[in-house]
């Protein structure tokens, strides 16, 4: 009797506000379903901008302070990633607008819902929130709206986001990658011990999907 395949254990590091998280993690997603492989997502946090204040700050503004990206450029990295995303069927929303936000509180809030396994439902809700809907992730009152979209309960939320019960585990979580020498989001680790980062494209991460597949358990 063949023993069941054991599900491939996958680990994400990424942030909210990050574009290529979201189109990096559609991908992996299309490559699974396309290769029929078996697998286990785990999300861990990651703060793109610790630093950036309660009320957020203008996107393009932030990207022309951060990179030091031309208004052409940051167009043009939109429109791209825009295309990308509608590849993989993500709408991106930007617009002038549009704010960059500090995420910490969203994080304590992704650790809450893992303690009733929907933290990968409620990460999906605050991407679309973010960049499909240009919701305000500032305000700890669209975040409790967010998870109750998804059926968790509205005023426990608030209440998690009020007393700031799990922050200091998201600061271990967050230091812990960190100390792994993860500098940037999104980081991809199979099985523990292989780490790919950035959106690879699906072809890329069904070849490693591929790869890993053949490499002995």
């Amino acid at each position: 009797m063949t023993e069941p395949t054991k599900p491939l254990r996958i680990d994400i590091v990424s942030d909210v506000m990050c574009p290529w998280c979201v189109i990096g993690y559609r991908q992996l997603a299309a490559a699974l379903e396309a290769t029929g492989t078996a697998h286990e997502i785990h999300w861990h946090p990651f703060e793109l901008n610790p630093k950036m204040p309660p009320e957020g700050q203008n996107l393009r503004e932030h990207v022309a302070e951060k990179y030091g990206s031309t208004p052409e450029q940051s167009e043009e990295s939109r429109v791209r990633m825009t295309a990308i995303g509608a590849e993989v069927g993500f709408a991106f929303g930007f617009s002038d607008d549009m704010r960059m936000h500090n995420t910490f509180n969203t994080h304590q809030l992704l650790h809450w819902a893992n303690l009733s396994g929907r933290k990968h439902d409620l990460k999906q809700a605050l991407f679309t929130a973010h960049f499909t809907e240009r919701r305000n992730l500032s305000d700890d009152a669209v975040l409790a709206d967010v998870a109750a979209g998804i059926g968790l309960d509205r005023a426990e939320a608030l209440a998690v986001l009020a007393d700031q019960r799990f922050a200091a585990d998201v600061r271990a979580a967050e230091n812990h990658w960190i100390r792994q020498g993860i500098q940037g989001v999104p980081a991809v680790v199979f099985e523990g011990r292989h780490l790919v980062t950035g959106a690879q494209g699906v072809e890329n991460y069904k070849n490693i999907l591929d790869q890993l597949a053949k490499m002995p358990a």
